[in-house]
């Protein structure tokens, strides 16, 4: 049902398999398995799971694929209750994304830049350029970076300033191209050609993987020893920083949060405001600037 009717992506599916799996293996008793659990049961497993040591945003993804699941089984007529409407959800506060400031980000893509045209000692040109490419794509577009990696090769075919993306749930959406993200790929468009192999993959950034792309874990590695070539602490660095980064700086200069929520292919505005905490600086600069009884000093 998740993956017919809902879209969900492969990563969502495979975190709901891994909750269920091990919701079944603690739901096993008398009354058979986790398909039978009788509410008492499943209230013991989700109020234990703080007692493992699992963290309150944990807790709430877990016990949110119990709710899935147990939902299902009730409007599907598999079971006559849903034992998971009497739970509470565990009290989690809202921390404020990890993002790095403008300078930051401008250092990196400067080394970068310069790693692309001159690999240092130990770096292929190769890797160097594709990085280039991937850390201008990400911070003009703030995809995910399952959607980066996954990327067609159509969309370095097209000189255009937008390109379509498919994201979660399968929905499109319209992300900008900068003119420095154009010219990366092209760059990495003529690198990627004189691997015959991977120059006839249909992915943007091909690899030997069964996939055919670039994994992710592959891309936030080489991002982290990017960073610390550029002085940057490799534990600040991660390509969901980056995207984080992408909304922090719009927002800082300007941007209209529901076009930052469009942009990042949030389906609830709710999901962007936690950006909003960058505003306040910028909010409080406008009104000193314009407000009548504002101190000139």
């Amino acid at each position: 049902m998740m993956a017919a009717e809902r879209g969900a992506s492969d990563n969502t599916l495979a975190a709901y398999r891994r909750d269920l799996d091990q919701a079944g293996e603690a739901l096993v008793g008398s009354w058979g398995g986790i398909v039978s659990a009788p509410p008492a049961a499943v209230r013991s497993f989700a109020e234990g799971l703080g007692a493992e040591g699992f963290a309150p945003t944990s807790q709430a993804r877990k016990l949110s694929a119990l709710r899935q699941f147990y939902k299902f089984l009730y409007l599907e007529g598999l079971r006559p209750d849903d034992p998971t409407t009497v739970l509470d959800a565990p009290r989690r506060g809202r921390p404020l994304p990890k993002t790095l400031d403008e300078d930051a980000v401008g250092s990196l893509l400067d080394r970068a830049a310069a790693e692309a045209k001159e690999p240092p000692a130990g770096l292929a040109r190769f890797d160097t350029v594709r990085m280039h490419a991937l850390l201008e794509l990400i911070y003009a577009t703030g995809l995910r970076v399952s959607e980066l990696v996954s990327l067609p090769l159509t969309v370095a075919l097209r000189d255009e300033r937008f390109f379509v993306v498919t994201g979660k749930g399968n929905k499109e959406r319209l992300v900008p191209l900068s003119p420095s993200a154009r010219a990366a790929m092209k760059s990495w468009l003529a690198e990627r050609k004189l691997d015959v192999a991977l120059a006839k993959s249909r992915f943007l950034f091909p690899a030997r993987s069964d996939s055919g792309h670039l994994a992710r874990q592959v891309f936030a590695r080489d991002l982290k020893s990017l960073a610390a070539r550029a002085g940057i602490r490799a534990a600040a660095i991660s390509p969901h920083v980056l995207r984080h980064a992408f909304a922090s700086h719009l927002l800082q200069n300007g941007a209209d949060l529901r076009v930052v929520q469009q942009l990042l292919g949030h389906a609830d505005i709710s999901t962007t405001q936690i950006y909003t905490h960058v505003l306040e600086k910028r909010l409080a600069d406008l009104v000193n600037t314009h407000h009548p009884l504002a101190d000139p000093a």
